[in-house]
């Protein structure tokens, strides 16, 4: 049994998108959400994805407590925790910021490469052959 404070599954509420079978696979990732006026709890939004699938299998969000396990009790949770929860959301809010510029940028590379080459004026569209 784990000492001193760490922090235990509150609650999970989960989403299920379809179901999975053997021998599917999964990746999680989870995002930190900001964090609540509650300084003993934490929340976390959760995708579960189908490598078979290539989408979504599931959505959750966790709410993860900070727990003092030598008094068996809810505890307030340790500045240093709270440093990292906070450096952490910094980090995703950086990267959210780096990679949305960065499909804005796709984005404008692909309309520019539609508009050189079926995005012209005198542009006709090929349906293909229908012959067999």
């Amino acid at each position: 049994m784990p000492g001193g404070v760490g922090l235990i599954m509150g609650s999970i509420q989960t989403d299920y998108k379809f179901p999975m079978t053997w021998p599917d696979r999964v990746t999680v990732y989870h995002k930190l959400r900001p964090l609540p006026a509650d300084p003993a709890t934490i929340n976390l939004d959760v995708i579960i994805l189908s490598e078979l699938h290539q989408r979504p299998a599931a959505r959750c969000v966790e709410s993860l407590v900070v727990y003092d396990y030598q008094l068996g009790r809810k505890a307030a949770m340790p500045s240093f925790m709270r440093d990292v929860f906070e450096e952490t959301l910094r980090l995703q809010d950086t990267a959210k910021r780096e990679y949305g510029r960065r499909v804005q940028s796709l984005l404008k590379r692909v309309r520019r490469l539609e508009k050189e080459s079926w995005d012209r004026e005198n542009a006709k569209e090929d349906m293909g052959s229908t012959s067999i």
